[in-house]
């Protein structure tokens, strides 16, 4: 399942206010439905970055080589609606 931002901002607070980890995290709030690898990985991220949002340039950056592989897709297929008249 998917970590919403709101899920993000609580879990945020709850890592610098109570220095909750991923297995407590997941203790409290097992209702979420949350991965502990992804909890770690979240904290992770927040421990070496010191923020938890992902980095824009990356996202970016995947964003372009994924509409670039859809041209070259598109362009390597023939066009069928064409009549040869």
């Amino acid at each position: 399942m998917k970590i919403s931002q709101e899920d993000v901002i609580l879990i945020k607070n709850l890592y610098l206010s109570k220095q909750y980890g991923a297995r407590k995290l997941l203790s409290e709030l097992p209702d979420k439905g949350w991965k502990l690898g992804s909890i770690d990985s979240l904290l992770n991220r927040s421990h070496e970055t010191g923020t938890m949002s992902r980095n824009p340039a990356a996202v970016d950056r995947v964003c372009r080589v994924a509409v670039k592989d859809l041209v070259l897709n598109q362009e390597d297929k023939p066009n069928r609606h064409q009549s040869a008249r």
